[in-house]
């Protein structure tokens, strides 16, 4: 879950609210639900940055707490429902929780928190993950700077590395970050790309529908 789409520029309760009755309303699923740092990551990366001068170390470490912050506050909306701390490495639970939710964040530099997604599917077996953002695709380019951009349904990992690099820098902009990329090519985990403020096409993709978005794959 993108911090774009928790803190587009500041807490969005109201969209926070509908998620929230959305995944209660699935009777017979689960859900591991890794946040984003979003604008409070932002805001925070550049005071840093206009503070002094941090290591890219120390941009991920702000970031890290950022997107704790935001796992919190998930969890908390999600009350009972969600099991009762944020766990940031999936290693620290030695079984699963019997609560339907869990809230994850990040636990280590060099990485955002997709990667720590890829780590929850590496536990769990799942070959699947829904990466919720604020784009609706993958484009051939960055469809705000390039005009002539055109979406892609459906990638594979190296054409899509290919895109966008394969080095990872505190705040990179990117729609799935590329240690994660590379990971999830490893692991063979497919990871579709999608608005994550389109609930209904959400469902289309939870239930493995057709659905609008990019699947990227091995």
């Amino acid at each position: 879950m993108g911090g774009s789409i928790i803190v587009p520029n500041q807490i969005d309760t109201v969209f926070l609210k509908e998620f929230r009755k959305f995944i209660v309303s699935f009777k017979n699923n689960r859900f591991v639900i890794i946040c984003g740092g979003g604008e409070t990551n932002r805001q925070y990366n550049k005071a840093a940055r206009d503070l002094g001068h941090p290591s890219n170390n120390d941009l991920d470490w702000i970031g890290i707490r950022t997107l704790t912050l935001n796992a919190e506050l998930v969890r908390t909306m999600f009350s009972k429902v969600a099991y009762k701390e944020v766990v940031l490495n999936p290693d620290q639970l030695k079984k699963l929780p019997s609560e339907k939710i869990i809230v994850g964040a990040a636990y280590e530099p060099g990485h955002s928190s997709d990667w720590d997604a890829v780590l929850w599917a590496k536990k769990l077996g799942a070959k699947q993950i829904i990466n919720l953002s604020n784009i609706e695709q993958v484009y051939t380019a960055d469809p705000n700077k390039d005009k002539s951009a055109k979406p892609i349904n459906d990638m594979n990992w190296s054409n899509y590395l290919k895109i966008i690099g394969t080095k990872w820098s505190p705040r990179l902009s990117t729609p799935f970050d590329p240690t994660a990329a590379k990971l999830a090519n490893k692991l063979k985990v497919k990871v579709y790309i999608l608005n994550g403020r389109k609930l209904i096409n959400v469902k289309k993709a939870i239930h493995d529908k057709k659905f609008i978005g990019t699947i990227l794959h091995s």
